[in-house]
């Protein structure tokens, strides 16, 4: 397995990092659906600029490198006074998956924020991919589905409260992975010896 690793996105790589982004959501998509796919936005991607700009200018976005070469991103909410902390987006370049990039890359978060007590992310229903990759591979849980009768409270694109007027919508899970403290870990062998 290559190197994996995370640089904070710099503002010249911004543009790039929309573009890569845009692309591997289309991928997945294509990939699902193929030429029927009726999931594009309004601006015709899957994922708009408006949502992605919104995720880099209110979190921290990092580029995934493979030994120093650009194979993806991410964007992360951090909350450090509760350590409820959020996976915006994730995706890496469709030349490199079921490589273990995203999962080597998962694990590298993880590492950067230790203290985190719970991620949250969320995905389409449609991305089986994603599906697998955050239940099998990084270990979240799905907790919620968000549709027609019973939507999200928040508009991914502006975090505000969301009022779905006159809005089709497909559904998206929402997951959670609960991190062991550093507390239980400490406790944990004490419980299990004795």
């Amino acid at each position: 397995m290559a190197n994996i690793t995370l640089s904070r996105l710099t503002e010249d790589d911004r543009e790039q990092f929309i573009l890569d982004n845009q692309l591997a959501f289309k991928y997945g998509a294509m990939e699902e659906f193929g030429e029927r796919d009726n999931h594009f936005e309004k601006d015709g991607e899957i994922i708009s600029r408006k949502t992605i700009e919104n995720s880099i200018d209110n979190g921290v976005a990092y580029r995934i490198r493979e030994d120093g070469k650009i194979v993806g991103g991410l964007v992360l909410t951090i909350n450090e006074e509760t350590q409820h902390n959020h996976l915006d987006l994730l995706f890496v370049t469709p030349a490199v998956h079921s490589k273990g990039v995203g999962t080597a890359a998962w694990k590298e978060v993880e590492r950067l924020y230790p203290d985190t007590k719970v991620w949250e992310t969320c995905t389409p229903y449609f991305e089986t991919r994603n599906i697998h990759f955050y239940v099998n591979k990084c270990g979240f849980h799905i907790v919620e589905f968000f549709n027609s009768h019973h939507p999200d409270p928040h508009d991914p694109e502006t975090g505000e409260e969301n009022s779905y007027e006159g809005e089709d919508f497909d559904g998206m899970f929402r997951f959670e992975k609960l991190m062991m403290t550093d507390v239980i870990r400490k406790r944990l062998p004490e419980k299990i010896g004795g």
